[in-house]
């Protein structure tokens, strides 16, 4: 599990919005690392923070970068109740979470907003 920077973008509530934004990002070379999309935002992880923001201030989005979790868990059953039932128990409350998985994988990647990263981290170290 590790600490990244997500960017929060927000968007308008209209068709081709999410289009625009991914067309814009890879004209720029910035690949998406991982995506969640809702009503009228998109959570953004790029490998590039800083190029992303550049890029996205320029064309006049709205965003805001916050610190997140990002977890690689195997691809099997009770994985991911393994991690949040550990944060649930020592209280730490879950913003939201989402991930995805390819077929044929071993893993699966979540990104979690928590409210207290350092002590999320903290239940994980080797």
């Amino acid at each position: 599990m590790e600490r990244i920077t997500e960017i929060f973008v927000l968007l308008e509530n209209k068709p081709n919005s999410l289009g625009k934004l991914c067309q814009n990002l890879a004209k720029h070379h910035i690949n998406i690392e991982a995506l969640g999309v809702f009503v009228d935002s998109a959570k953004l992880y790029v490998k590039n923070t800083e190029k992303a923001l550049k890029v996205l201030d320029k064309l006049n989005y709205q965003t805001e970068t916050r610190d997140v979790l990002m977890a690689t868990l195997g691809n099997k059953p009770g994985e991911l109740a393994h991690i949040t039932s550990k944060l649930g128990h020592v209280g730490i409350n879950i913003e939201y979470c989402f991930g995805s998985v390819s077929p044929g994988q071993d893993y699966v990647t979540v990104i979690l907003d928590v409210d207290d990263i350092d002590v999320a981290l903290s239940l994980f170290k080797e």
